[in-house]
C-alpha cells in the first residue's frame, strides 16, 4: 500500500493531468470525484457551478444525493445558506464541525443531509485565479471520522486546479485566442451584463450600457461567428473603425454564458468611405436605393454612385454579390451603430 504522502501526491498529480484535458466540462467533474474518493471516502458529491444571474447552482455531478435534496441545494435558499456559511469567499474547506452556527440552524443539512444518513461533510467555494466566484465542491459521509484534517488539507491544496478544471470561461478564452489582434474583449451574459474576459483588456465600447452590447447580442442569436464594424469617434472627430468578432459560447453549464465579444482595429477596408459603408450595411439589411436615399437624405443619383464605387472596390458585378462579399469581409456596420433611422 502506498505510504499517505505519495498517495496524497498521486492524487494532486491526478488531479492536474485531469484539469488540462480538453474533456467535456461534465466529464472532468465525474472524474475529479473518483480522484477524490481516494483522499476521503464520501458517500455523495457534487461540483456544482454557480449561475449567478438565477442565484442557482448547477450540479456537473452529483452522485448520492435523493432528488429532494438536490433539488433544494440547488436552489437560491442553497445558494444563500452558502453565503451564510462564508463559502462564497475564498477560505479553506470546511467540515460541519467548521460550521460558524449551530448545523441545527442550517436548513439543508438539518431538513435534507442529516435525515439521509449522512453525518459530516466538507464544503469549499470554487474561485478563479482573477477572483470569480465559480461554484462549490461538497462530500458528504455517513461516518463522522471522515473527513479528517488530512483530508480537508489536501482539498484546499487542489481546489484551485479543481476550479480551474471546471472554469466554464476556459473554452471561452481560448476560442478568443484565435481572433487575430483582439485588443480587448468581454462575455456577454443572458442578461446581457459583460463579464472579464481572461487575457484581454477592456475597452469603452465594451460597457454594459453600450449599443455594440446589444447589437452584438442580437447578432449572436443562432449564430456560431459573426464579425462587423462598429463606428469609433477619433480624437480629431474623425471616425474610425474597430472590427467586432462575435463567437457564440457552447452550451454547457451553468448556461449564462452568451457570446464572447472582441474588438480589433479594423484591417483592410478596400478603400471604402464612411458613407459608402454606411450605404453598403443599409444593402446587407437589403434597403432599397429610394429608402437609403429618404434616409440618409441624400440625391438617390448619389445613392447610385455610392452603389457604383461599391461594387468596383469589392469586385462585385451585383449587389447580392457584394453583400455576400461584405458580410464574409467584415465588412457590415450594423445601422443601430451609424445612427440611422429606419
Amino acid at each position: 500500500m502506498a505510504e499517505p504522502a505519495s498517495a496524497r501526491l498521486q492524487v494532486a498529480v491526478e488531479v492536474a493531468g485531469i484539469a488540462a484535458t480538453p474533456a467535456a466540462i461534465e466529464e472532468r467533474a465525474a472524474a475529479l470525484l473518483e480522484s477524490l474518493r481516494r483522499v476521503l471516502p464520501f458517500q455523495a458529491g457534487w461540483i456544482a457551478l454557480l449561475d449567478p444571474e438565477r442565484r442557482r447552482l448547477v450540479p456537473l455531478v452529483s452522485p448520492g444525493y435523493d432528488d429532494t435534496a438536490r433539488a433544494y441545494l440547488t436552489s437560491p435558499a442553497g445558494v444563500a445558506e452558502i453565503e451564510l456559511l462564508g463559502l462564497d469567499r475564498a477560505r479553506p474547506p470546511m467540515r460541519l464541525c467548521d460550521f460558524p452556527v449551530p448545523p441545527g440552524e442550517v436548513r439543508g443539512w438539518a431538513e435534507y443531509l442529516r435525515p439521509a444518513g449522512f453525518r459530516e461533510g466538507l464544503g469549499v467555494g470554487l474561485f478563479a485565479p482573477d477572483g470569480r466566484h465559480l461554484g462549490q465542491l461538497t462530500l458528504n459521509t455517513e461516518s463522522a471520522a471522515h473527513p479528517t484534517d488530512a483530508a480537508r488539507d489536501l482539498i484546499g491544496v487542489l481546489a484551485p486546479l479543481i476550479a480551474q478544471a471546471v472554469d466554464p470561461l476556459r473554452s471561452v478564452a481560448t476560442a478568443a485566442q484565435l481572433v487575430h489582434g483582439a485588443l480587448a474583449g468581454i462575455v456577454l451574459t443572458r442578461a446581457g451584463h459583460p463579464l472579464p474576459l481572461p487575457g484581454l483588456g477592456a475597452h469603452p465600447l465594451l460597457r454594459e450600457d453600450s449599443a455594440l452590447l446589444a447589437v452584438a447580442a442580437h447578432l449572436a442569436d443562432g449564430r456560431a461567428h459573426t464579425v462587423f464594424l462598429c463606428p469609433q469617434a477619433g480624437p480629431d472627430a474623425a471616425v474610425g473603425y474597430l472590427r467586432v468578432t462575435v463567437l457564440a459560447c457552447a452550451s454547457q453549464p451553468p448556461h449564462h454564458l452568451v457570446a464572447a465579444v472582441l474588438v480589433a482595429l479594423p484591417g483592410d477596408l478596400h478603400g471604402l468611405t464612411r458613407r459608402e459603408l454606411e450605404v453598403l450595411g443599409l444593402l446587407i439589411e437589403g434597403w432599397t436605393n429610394a429608402r437609403i436615399a429618404a434616409a440618409l437624405v441624400i440625391a438617390p443619383r448619389t445613392v447610385a454612385t455610392h452603389m457604383e464605387n461599391i461594387l468596383a472596390k469589392l469586385g462585385a458585378e451585383t449587389r447580392a454579390l457584394a453583400a455576400v462579399r461584405a458580410l464574409g469581409q467584415g465588412l457590415y456596420v450594423p445601422r443601430p451603430l451609424t445612427g440611422v433611422q429606419g
